[in-house]
């Protein structure tokens, strides 16, 4: 177990991806990975690593498992209004109560609508079938569409049964579990051989990587241009029918590499346990921090 500051290993383009993808589109369509800003550099990060053994983990034959983190709050905060040297400016108390959850990175910011994130991230993933028409007709594709020329086509396979591979069930052949309901957990198949840091491939299981996201996520993945292409098709283009239910002619623009310009790689993590970095230093601080 490690419990501290490290640096911050999450890179991506937070304004121009959510400001309706406002990126060029000559980068966001692949043509310029890493030339846009990483708005998380100079950061450090609370960490909480765990390095647990597989037979502590899995269960009778199963080898794939899943896991989701949440972020909780007491019911009720009280602010005090006659606060002073004797007394707190606050007091909190009830029960704790969820207020977030994640696994796959980017689903409730591309994936849930507006109207359903607090539902979502007040939620357990047994009850993601509530939510699977954000998975089936997601409105990404349509924005990216829309917001391009006519060069950049979303899919046309409704229902995605692709996203419903990545997101919700896993993709058989690779982290598919035998049982269980739909849900949006980060599933791993505990039997899939690791790959040595200076072999990875950062775009993972589209990158003929299976040892990657969205078969777990190593601190190297682009997850953000990972969901990106898968969005957009990716998996069609992969031609099995049998894992994602659908086929190249169904996503015309599945093979464009799209980004958000902000690139990561392998080289930015230590190869031992914790893995992420030496934190920087805070004060004072050199001008150019990577």
């Amino acid at each position: 177990m490690f419990v501290g500051q490290r640096k911050e290993p999450f890179v991506i383009n937070v304004g121009e991806i959510f400001d309706l993808i406002n990126i060029p589109q000559p980068v966001f369509a692949g043509g310029a990975d890493g030339t846009r800003e990483n708005d998380l550099r100079g950061k450090n990060i609370s960490t909480i690593a765990l390095e647990v053994p597989i037979a502590c983990l899995t269960q009778g034959t199963e080898t794939v498992i899943g896991g989701w983190t949440t972020a909780s709050v007491r019911q009720a905060r009280l602010i005090n209004p006659f606060t002073g040297a004797t007394t707190t400016p606050t007091k909190e108390g009830g029960a704790f109560a969820q207020v977030s959850r994640l696994a796959n990175p980017l689903v409730n910011e591309l994936v849930i609508g507006r109207k359903d994130k607090d539902r979502f991230n007040t939620s357990r993933p047994s009850g993601d079938g509530r939510f699977l028409d954000y998975v089936t007709n997601p409105t990404l594709p349509a924005l990216i569409e829309a917001l391009s020329s006519p060069t950049l086509q979303a899919p046309k396979n409704f229902p995605r049964t692709d996203l419903v591979a990545t997101f919700l069930t896993g993709i058989t052949g690779l982290n598919k579990p035998a049982t269980g309901a739909p849900s949006e957990v980060m599933r791993l198949q505990t039997t899939t051989p690791p790959v040595a840091q200076s072999s990875q491939n950062r775009f993972g299981v589209i990158g003929g990587d299976n040892a990657g996201y969205p078969n777990g996520r190593r601190p190297g993945d682009d997850v953000v241009d990972i969901t990106l292409r898968v969005a957009m098709g990716r998996l069609c283009t992969l031609n099995q029918p049998v894992a994602f239910g659908c086929v190249p002619a169904d996503a015309p623009s599945g093979a464009i590499d799209f980004t958000d310009g902000a690139a990561t790689s392998d080289a930015r993590f230590d190869a031992v346990f914790p893995y992420l970095t030496t934190p920087l230093r805070g004060s004072p601080q050199p001008q150019d921090q990577p």
